[in-house]
């Protein structure tokens, strides 16, 4: 999560007669913060876990992967390569995606022996006993100076990747700042900024068969403008006040945020022109403390819980009906060592492993 995207420009919204109209919406609510295959199968409709390391009273990497196998959590993210956890995942059979620091796009950009020896120290020497999912190339650099980086060091870890001989699909995460339109949904685009660099990432992510990472977080639209924007449609509630809420897009209707800006950012990908790119939701949450507009316990409860449900259900997005979205809450912890705010109450448990509130996630595995 970034909180500077957050806060880059603003989000408008107007209710009128139950509806909520928004103007370009949720382009801020953006995050925050080897038995390998480029094969996706099987993996529709599965909820993961983001792993955030951000703090310095946090379990040991082992004791955090026996939580994820007895709590269900099939899938993790891992905003950056840590050997210890590399390590505790063996045979674990949990998925794994795998992020590179933001720091080291340049060089692997530019230097093919550094990716290799990325790929030498991280992934080879776990393959066949991790289950690596995608290798994500930076989280949330475009728009932004590292922007031109993301594209040459995906081809170069692709080709560290085949070198090797490990099959990994390789991809990068974005925020929906990268969006220039976003309502209706139908008009999603990416803004001129953005657009540069999107255009050939999602072509090339399109030949390739592997999926766009975006991050969503309907709760930074809804902070933005607690007044105008009903509370029910962003928890993804079905009845009330939610459904009067409902957005209509031509013959689509929408009964969530959630499932709006995942629509937009497929209509941006299609008018890119990488028709059928399969979209993973990266990160996704809801604050359950830290003195934000709407971060509470109950709502943090209601959204995660929600949410589970409604990927697991199958249903998919209005305009990807029966393709529900590879999805991953964040985070596992509440993490100390972040901005003071709301930033640090994401987790779904507290350091001591005890829960913040229950996410159910039976259904997903």
């Amino acid at each position: 999560m970034n909180p500077s995207m957050a806060g880059a420009s603003a989000t408008m919204f107007a209710a009128s007669a139950g509806v909520i109209r928004m103007v370009a919406p949720w382009v801020l609510a953006c995050s925050f913060l080897l038995c390998s295959s480029s094969s996706f199968l099987g993996a529709e409709g599965a909820i993961g876990v983001n792993y955030g390391m951000v703090g310095n009273n946090l379990p040991s990497p082992a004791q955090v992967i026996s939580m994820y196998k007895a709590k269900n959590i099939s899938y993790v993210r891992l905003f950056h390569p840590d050997k210890a956890v590399l390590a505790a995942l063996r045979d674990s059979g949990i998925g794994v995606v795998l992020g590179t620091y933001n720091e080291d796009l340049a060089r692997l950009a530019s230097n093919s022996s550094f990716a290799d020896s990325w790929v030498g120290s991280y992934v080879q020497p776990f393959a066949g006993a991790v289950q690596f999912r995608y290798i994500n190339a930076g989280n949330e650099v475009i728009p932004g100076d590292a922007a031109a980086n993301v594209l040459p060091a995906m081809r170069s870890l692709e080709a560290a990747l085949k070198a090797a001989g490990v099959s990994v699909p390789v991809t990068t995460a974005v925020a929906t700042s990268v969006l220039g339109a976003s309502y209706p949904p139908s008009q999603g685009a990416f803004s001129e900024a953005a657009s540069t660099y999107m255009a050939p990432i999602v072509t090339y992510l399109a030949s390739k068969g592997a999926p766009l990472l975006v991050n969503v977080y309907p709760y930074f639209a809804y902070a933005a403008d607690a007044q105008r924007v009903q509370l029910g449609y962003v928890l993804l509630s079905q009845s009330g006040a939610a459904a009067a809420a409902s957005v209509t897009d031509g013959g689509l209707v929408y009964t969530n945020m959630f499932d709006a800006i995942v629509d937009a950012a497929y209509a941006a990908v299609e008018k890119a022109g990488a028709q059928g790119l399969k979209l993973v939701v990266s990160e996704t949450g809801w604050p359950s403390g830290g003195g934000g507009v709407g971060a509470s316990l109950e709502n943090a409860a209601a959204y995660n819980n929600n949410l589970v449900r409604h990927i697991a259900g199958g249903a998919g997005t209005p305009r990807r009906p029966g393709k529900p979205v590879e999805t991953y809450l964040f985070a596992m912890f509440n993490e100390n060592q972040k901005p003071e705010g709301v930033e640090q109450h994401f987790g779904l448990f507290k350091p001591d492993m005890t829960e913040v509130y229950h996410v159910d996630f039976t259904s997903s595995s």
